[in-house]
């Protein structure tokens, strides 16, 4: 009997261990969904170089920074509206140079210090006198100070109608914890430490630095603004943009940011649907000094075969549009857009005349977006007699092309600017001292142009001036502007509110909107 209980009870726990087991998977099934739909996975295709939001041009992780850092202002989602984030608001003096910032109240760092206009002060003398790479944005800074805990008063130099532009930018100063700048400060501004460290105010907080593997932001639930829909944000490094794909459609990750090959998008694997809003993303030419096309007629010529309107449909399909002007169709809606030549037959009558033309075009990058235009533009060359071949230039070689003794005649790049105004885009790419004015191409009028319209708040007077100063460039053999492409994010269906902003580099997702929706 003795025996025979033992068995008996051994069954009966196995019976209820087994119940008990049911159970509990049960429950797994029903929490595993919950789970995921709290977590959201992003590939990156490059590695964070910094988190210092100072101290680093990001493009490709700037969303994950801004998530963690937040500014003054910011561009409302889909706009280059300027919304208050920090700030909840602001005056500007009638003389243009005083700007009094009121702050948000109860907002504290991650690390629990109180946020006040000190701490902007600090943030902001950091970023200006540390000689840090984004110190250009407050530059016309001349006095900064915090007449009470919650408002903070600058100073401009002079007059800078795109001021709170560069403030909204997305590399626009961000608020750091003055704790821990000053415990982290090694003689470095904190630089060294917060390359893979952050202490901000935003929705996420940084959890996992892992160069080259992934990084992991939790939700600020302790946040002064509106929750996230997410509790996590995981970020894996993922070059290859083919195992993104696989990745995506095995469902281990929930979006394919950027790089989706345009010629796939009108056929998507069932589960997966398009994000697409328009964004300052142009691909244009600059052209090098003393190339072929310094002659009116060669010129003439090569705009007539390259004409965007040819080709754009074949590279980007619905998601591009020819550009009306110098500047992004968003920034800039021109009273008279640039125009193309078009008679074929002239453009091939000028080059044989002219015994056959050679062009060599560098692209910016090895990105597929590249070597498709310049496949396309190299095919209509070919049809006027040009013989036009491509290269992808090494990294970083486009920002010495000044200097280089052998340069492309062309060089194919995507040509954003820091902000929405048109003095960012101006004063980047085509003035004489433009940081981003590859070619050191220069054109003195057209310059005095751009510094007029800088003065102007009048924005229909404003963009009439870059306007006219666009044309310029443009009739100058300067720059050929090409196509602007909308930001395209592929990922799983019911991914909603990505937050994606004209401004912001292509791919970069809101992680404080972004949400699963019906």
């Amino acid at each position: 009997m003795q025996h025979y209980a033992y068995w008996t009870e051994r069954s009966y726990k196995r019976s209820f261990g087994l119940r008990m087991l049911g159970f509990a998977l049960g429950l797994l099934v029903l929490i595993a969904p919950v789970y995921a739909q709290e977590v959201l996975r992003i590939p990156y295709v490059a590695d964070i170089g910094t988190f210092d939001p100072d101290n680093g041009f990001e493009v490709g992780g700037i969303s994950a920074i801004n998530n963690v850092y937040e500014g003054l202002v910011d561009y409302e989602p889909g706009s280059t509206r300027i919304v208050g984030l920090l700030a909840k608001s602001w005056e500007i003096s009638d003389d243009g140079l005083t700007y009094t910032f009121h702050l948000v109240d109860g907002v504290k760092f991650h690390d629990g210090t109180p946020f006040n206009a000190a701490a902007v002060i600090q943030a902001f003398e950091r970023r200006r006198d540390g000689g840090l790479i984004l110190s250009y944005f407050l530059a016309n800074v001349k006095d900064m100070r915090a007449p009470d805990d919650s408002t903070v008063v600058l100073t401009l130099g002079h007059p800078q109608p795109s001021f709170l532009d560069t403030l909204s930018s997305p590399w626009g100063p961000k608020i750091i914890s003055p704790v821990a700048l000053a415990e982290h400060d090694n003689g470095d501004f904190a630089t060294t430490w917060l390359n893979e460290h952050a202490a901000g105010t935003g929705p996420f907080k940084l959890a996992e630095f892992k160069r080259g593997q992934r990084y992991v932001l939790e939700r600020n639930d302790d946040y002064w603004g509106d929750k996230p829909f997410f509790r996590q944000i995981q970020i894996s490094v993922v070059p290859d943009i083919s195992q993104q794909i696989l990745q995506l459609q095995a469902g281990t990750i929930d979006a394919v940011p950027i790089d989706y090959p345009f010629a796939q998008l009108t056929s998507l694997p069932g589960g997966l649907e398009i994000t697409a809003a328009p964004s300052m993303i142009p691909y244009y030419l600059f052209v090098k000094p003393n190339s072929p096309l310094d002659d009116a007629e060669v010129s003439k010529a090569v705009l007539t075969a390259i004409n965007p309107a040819l080709w754009v449909k074949d590279a980007f399909g619905e998601f591009a549009s020819v550009s009306r002007s110098v500047y992004p169709n968003v920034m800039l809606d021109p009273v008279n857009p640039i125009r193309f030549p078009t008679d074929f037959e002239a453009a091939k009558a000028a080059i044989a005349r002219h015994g056959g033309v050679n062009l060599t075009i560098g692209l910016y990058s090895a990105a597929p977006s590249y070597g498709r235009i310049a496949d396309l533009m190299i095919a209509q060359l070919a049809l006027i007699g040009v013989k036009a071949t491509a290269y992808v230039l090494p990294a970083g070689a486009a920002y010495t092309l000044k200097d280089d003794p052998n340069p492309p005649d062309l060089l194919l790049t995507i040509a954003g600017p820091d902000a929405a105004h048109p003095e960012s885009q101006a004063r980047a790419f085509f003035t004489r001292n433009g940081s981003l004015n590859f070619f050191g191409q220069v054109l003195p009028e057209a310059d005095a142009v751009v510094d007029r319209a800088g003065q102007l708040i009048d924005v229909k007077g404003r963009d009439a001036l870059y306007e006219r100063a666009g044309q310029m460039y443009f009739d100058a053999g300067i720059v050929i502007p090409l196509v602007d492409v909308n930001d395209v994010v592929v990922h799983a269906k019911g991914l909603k509110d990505l937050g994606l902003r004209p401004v912001n580099p292509p791919g970069n997702i809101d992680f404080a909107t972004v949400r699963w929706g019906p």
